[in-house]
């Protein structure tokens, strides 16, 4: 940074400082600034219009100082010191105000008033600020006040080399024929340097290469770079030429800017096409698919454009069966299959192919294309059935034949050898014959159609070739039935329950057999086993024969029949004719069909009525009689309670439900009636329940009377009892004798028979004359049994007990197996 100063120091409020605030008006009216003298273009004009206005203001002036700083300084840095060039007082700069005026907008400069020092307030772009290669002054004005002074200051911003030259556009491409001449100059674009003076640009450079040079023309400042072709050119050796252009300036270090240069050269028809190969020679198998691509000739033309594009084409000299075999894509230059190859038809194919350029006239050129064709296993062998027997009877033996077949494969040596062979499993083979490639298929093993009825067996047919080729025929076989199977019964033996009082004439239940065979061999029919005696029951059974619906022809009466067994036969429609049988055991259920019987009381007339006698003077709970009955039916059919349906006195006799004893609730009394009536009802506990009475008259006796009466009917008593017991000893022994006999029927089914079924019928008569009736069931591992008894065993049963619960152990099992069964 430079300072030039040239002032007169006049003493402030003096007359020389008032002239020369008055000659500096005087020059601002007269138009003349610094500001004008700033934008003279050159120095001496600047120098003149400084000197002249000198001359004017002389020495009115009071001072004006001069700086010189380059662009783009940074903010704060210090210009000079105004205030110590000026000869002011440091410490009065704040009183006096002393400061920066500036007309323009933007203010680059300030004064620090602590020190007087000029500061920049900012960046300065001398570029932005002063546009060509001039000098760039700004002119300041200092004002100071009490009293006004003002101060001028030059600042010149000297230029600095911080922008590199610059193109207008990247890339400038040019197109030159390849016949043009030497000498030949082509204008490139100018570069730009906004710095001024030796910071401009210099010269241009370019890259080196054999046919550009660069040559530079100057007008005034400006240069005007050409591009300069020193050696003709050829496109086929070299279509495109890249090169770099660089404006470079004066600075130092000095900077550049780049240009990229494409020249594209353009082209003469001076080549014809060329095949890369004179000859070609290629393979390909027969049985390549039509459209596979045999070979692709490639020619090359190294002009451009139409000059350079090529188009194939066939000679027309060669036969016409190659024009039908092969064709030629003009443009790539593939040759493909259009018709099918065979190698026993032509082993060789020779194609002519030439290829033209598009410029007029074209130039042409010729090739040679060889096909070899080469043999491959392309027929798959084929299976022809001579003789077929569809239909295989299941008896037949093996080694059966059932049918012939011939194969063929036109391939020859060893692509024609064959191999035949079954693929799944059957049981069937196939057999060589004498004639080649004829074999026989036969049955390998005996068949069953109930297991397989038919089969589709696939044979296999497997050339020699590389690859192998294979061919698959199917054959279907029926297999034929015969009569090898009997009717079967789901189960043997059968077990029916069938209910008493059953309607004659109506179906009870049916069997079923299945036969595995078909149509005649399968059709079952039954019948039953007859023995032929007038008392067999079987003779009231009937069976239809085609679906095995039986019907009782009368009613079953379970206190009679309990259970029977018969036989029935199942026959299918084959011949010979097979059969089975089934043994079928039916247990009748019993059913609430008998009113219960009263044994006690009964008149002579039958009539159940009685009398008894008894003291006055008994005590409460005294037992007056018993009424005993009994029901031929079993379970809670057979289960029978009494109830009191009329007394005279209520508060006076009591009847137990469960054992028909009738007892004194209280004592009697001298106004209770001597004589009265009971009537009991005696029911069973059926679904429908059936009933009896009995009627009983109490008389009550003074105790005298009584002792003497009961003399008296002691004996007539003894003989009634007499009489009970004698029903009741002939009731016990037919009940002994049907158990007897019942265990002795189930004995033997036990070891005739693989189903575990019992039935026992346990008659157990207790103390009072009422009897128990039981049946068991037995089903497999399950034991059933139903009880009706007469419960003799206490008067009431208290709720929640299991008196009226009867636990059979389960003898057969080894695990010990409990069945219950619960009556109320």
């Amino acid at each position: 940074m430079s300072l030039v100063t040239d002032y007169i120091q006049p003493q402030k409020s003096t007359p020389a400082y008032i002239a020369t605030l008055n000659s500096f008006h005087c020059a601002l009216r007269c138009g003349i600034t610094m500001e004008r003298i700033r934008r003279y273009p050159s120095n001496q004009h600047r120098f003149a219009l400084y000197f002249f206005f000198m001359l004017i203001v002389g020495k009115q002036a009071s001072a004006e100082l001069r700086y010189s700083i380059p662009e783009e300084m940074r903010e704060g840095s210090v210009v000079g010191n105004v205030a110590k060039d000026l000869g002011l007082d440091k410490s009065s700069l704040v009183d006096w105000r002393f400061r920066v005026v500036s007309e323009s907008k933007d203010a680059f400069f300030e004064v620090n008033p602590d020190n007087g020092a000029l500061q920049v307030l900012k960046k300065i772009d001398r570029e932005e600020l002063c546009q060509g290669s001039g000098a760039c002054l700004i002119e300041l004005k200092i004002l100071v006040d009490n009293p006004l002074e003002i101060h001028y200051v030059l600042v010149e911003i000297t230029d600095v080399n911080d922008h590199s030259p610059v193109f207008s556009e990247k890339v400038q491409k040019f197109e030159i024929a390849e016949h043009s001449s030497p000498g030949s100059r082509f204008e490139l674009h100018a570069a730009r340097d906004p710095d001024a003076g030796i910071n401009s640009i210099r010269t241009y450079t370019l890259t080196t290469n054999d046919h550009f040079g660069i040559d530079i023309s100057s007008s005034d400042d400006d240069k005007i770079p050409f591009l300069l072709l020193k050696k003709s050119l050829d496109r086929e050796r070299k279509d495109k030429h890249v090169l770099f252009v660089t404006a470079v300036d004066g600075g130092k270090p000095p900077r550049s800017g780049t240009l990229n240069v494409s020249i594209i050269v353009l082209d003469i028809n001076d080549n014809r096409p060329m095949f890369s190969q004179e000859t070609y020679q290629v393979e390909i198998y027969e049985n390549a698919q039509v459209g596979t691509t045999v070979i692709k000739v490639n020619a090359t033309d190294p002009d451009e454009g139409s000059n350079g594009e090529i188009e194939y084409s066939f000679s027309k000299t060669m036969a016409r069966k190659i024009y039908e075999i092969f064709e030629l894509d003009s443009f790539s230059g593939q040759i493909k299959l259009k018709g099918e190859l065979d190698f026993e038809e032509s082993e060789i194919y020779k194609l002519d192919v030439q290829a033209s350029d598009k410029s007029t006239p074209p130039l042409t050129s010729r090739c040679r294309v060889i096909v070899k064709i080469k043999d491959v296993n392309d027929n798959p062998p084929k299976i022809e059935v001579t003789s077929l027997s569809n239909t295989v009877s299941e008896d037949s033996k093996p080694g059966t034949v059932i049918s012939l077949i011939t194969v063929r494969d036109k391939d020859s040596g060893i692509n024609g050898k064959v191999i035949l062979s079954i693929t799944n499993e059957a049981p069937f083979e196939l057999k060589p014959s004498y004639k080649e490639n004829t074999y026989s298929v036969t049955t390998k093993q005996f068949l069953d159609r109930e297991e397989v009825s038919n089969y589709d067996i696939t044979i296999k047919a497997t050339d020699c070739g590389e690859p192998p080729l294979s061919t698959f025929k199917t054959l279907n076989f029926q297999i034929s039935d015969v009569n090898d199977n009997s009717p079967q019964f789901s189960r043997n033996p059968i077990q029916f329950y069938l209910s008493e009082n059953n309607i004659a004439a109506k179906s009870i239940f049916s069997v079923s057999a299945t036969d595995s065979d078909l149509n005649n061999n399968a059709a079952v029919s039954y019948h039953i086993v007859r023995k032929g005696s007038k008392n067999d029951i079987m003779s009231f059974l009937n069976i239809n024969s085609e679906n095995g619906d039986i019907t009782a022809l009368k009613s079953f009466d379970f206190e009679t029949v309990k259970t029977f067994q018969f036989h029935v036969v199942a026959s299918d429609s084959g011949f010979p004719s097979l059969s089975s049988n089934v043994t079928v055991n039916v247990f009748i259920l019993d059913q609430n069909d008998n009113a219960p019987v009263i044994l006690y009381p009964v008149s002579s007339n039958g009539s159940a009525e009685g009398v008894e006698e008894i003291p006055r003077n008994v005590n409460a709970g005294h037992l007056v009689t018993k009424v005993r009955a009994y029901d031929a039916d079993i379970g809670y059919n057979g289960w029978l309670l009494f109830s009191l349906q009329e007394v005279t006195d209520h508060s006076l006799f009591g009847l137990d439900r469960y054992t028909g004893q009738i007892r004194t609730l209280r004592s009697f009394t001298e106004k209770d009636e001597a004589e009265h009536k009971l009537l009991i009802l005696v029911k069973d506990n059926g679904n429908v329940s059936l009933s009896a009475t009995a009627t009983v008259i109490v008389k009550v006796v003074e105790p005298k009377e009584a002792f003497a009466a009961s003399d008296v009917k002691s004996s007539s008593k003894a003989e009634k009892d007499s009489n009970v017991t004698f029903y009741l000893m002939i009731t016990v022994g037919s009940v002994s004798a049907l158990f007897l006999v019942s265990i002795i029927v189930l004995i033997s089914m036990q070891c005739s028979k693989s189903t575990d079924y019992t039935s026992k019928y346990l008659p157990e008569p207790n103390y009072d004359g009422t009897l128990c009736h039981s049946i068991q069931y037995r089903s497999g591992d399950k034991r059933y049994m139903l009880v009706g008894p007469r419960m003799s065993i206490g008067s009431t049963i208290a709720p929640g007990s299991h008196a009226n619960t009867l636990m059979l152990p389960d003898r057969r099992g080894t695990s010990g197996e409990v069945s219950w069964m619960t009556f109320a």
